[in-house]
């Protein structure tokens, strides 16, 4: 057994025997001969199995501790991978801090397939326990919420669903296995946007999932299988890739992101900051929405744009792009405000980053 981190740096290495390569190559090939009926080499076609992705699967599932993982083509479609799993009736509870696309792939699915979707405080864990009915089938929380990063106590969950037939999903990509690993504290299921910290570099669409049971996990490639949502081989190789740095690229947004809180918290024009003291995402709330437009222009390295967890510092407006398709008296109630902002801390020096901050807060005055 290594440290985890050597698991991340090895991902795909000494996995190709005939050349030796250190970079697991990217198999590129849609099908596969056979010398004759009943002799496949393993694979057939690669919906089913790509060396490749394989590679990628098998690294991830034992960073993750699970029995096995899907890689899927986003994070969206690792969400909708998950739902295969209920039936219509079902019921989910779900933490009412989540990410805006999420909510509207829930509320599809309650519309048109009848699955019902109970929202409760991510933080209380006796509203959990109070939503649970019988036709409760799964409990899906973010292990930090977005956008209001909210630290999800996900071993108590994990405790109070031992006992009980109700899956425990949790989506961790604000964290990555790096920072917690859900499947350790008794969660069945885990989910990653890949797209973001795991790739680490805006240039992957990606998504993974992770089943702690082998039960459970055939289901879930018996459903990848069926509805191809596969992710494709060159992508596979850019997860991996980034994968690979994924330890040193987090040590060092931690430490600047836990700076700028700090600086965000000190300052008199910043109402509120949101920062569970881990991860490298921050929220932040202006004094006024006015405010919002000017320091989005002002800001000169930050970047205003739509995503998170790569190498490059983002700052996304939930209001009108992340939660958009949330209903208006939904975004206020759960406190997505027209004067918060959510930031997320890339890799440049932190100097840099205080001092971009500052400049654009200035010239709101």
């Amino acid at each position: 057994m290594y440290q985890l981190d050597t698991y991340f740096s090895q991902l795909g290495n000494k996995q190709e025997p005939s050349t030796g390569a250190v970079t697991y190559p990217v198999h590129l090939s849609t099908a596969y001969r056979h010398n004759d009926l009943h002799e496949s080499t393993g694979f057939d076609y690669t919906r089913t199995n790509n060396p490749t992705r394989d590679t990628l699967e098998q690294g991830f599932a034992a960073i993750e501790s699970g029995a096995g993982c899907c890689a899927t083509s986003s994070g969206m479609a690792a969400i909708q991978l998950v739902l295969s799993l209920f039936q219509s009736n079902d019921e989910m509870i779900v933490s009412s801090d989540l990410y805006g696309g999420t909510y509207r792939l829930f509320s599809d699915y309650e519309a048109r397939f009848q699955l019902k979707f109970t929202y409760v405080d991510p933080l209380n864990i006796q509203a959990f326990t109070d939503a649970i009915t019988d036709k409760t089938k799964a409990i899906f929380v973010e292990s930090v919420t977005n956008p209001l990063l909210k630290q999800v106590d996900v071993k108590a969950l994990g405790d109070l669903l031992k006992e009980r037939d109700i899956l425990f999903i949790v989506d961790n990509t604000f964290l990555t296995p790096y920072l917690l690993k859900p499947l350790t504290l008794g969660a069945d299921i885990v989910i990653h946007s890949a797209t973001k910290y795991l790739a680490g570099h805006n240039d992957c669409l990606s998504g993974l999932v992770v089943a702690k049971d082998e039960k459970v996990y055939a289901s879930l490639f018996q459903s990848h299988n069926a509805s191809g949502g596969t992710l494709a081989p060159f992508d596979c190789y850019l997860l991996m890739r980034g994968l690979k740095t994924l330890p040193l690229r987090l040590d060092r947004q931690v430490e600047t992101a836990k700076r700028l809180a700090q600086y965000l918290r000190a300052h008199p024009s910043i109402k509120q900051v949101y920062y569970p003291e881990t991860g490298a995402m921050i929220s932040f709330e202006l004094e006024k929405a006015a405010h919002i437009s000017p320091f989005l222009r002002s800001l000169q390295l930050i970047s205003f744009a739509e995503s998170l967890g790569g190498v490059e510092s983002f700052v996304t407006y939930p209001f009108t792009q992340t939660h958009a398709d949330m209903p208006v008296a939904v975004r206020k109630e759960r406190g997505i405000t027209d004067t918060l902002l959510r930031l997320s801390v890339g890799t440049e020096h932190i100097d840099d980053l205080l001092n971009d901050l500052a400049q654009a807060i200035r010239l709101l005055k």
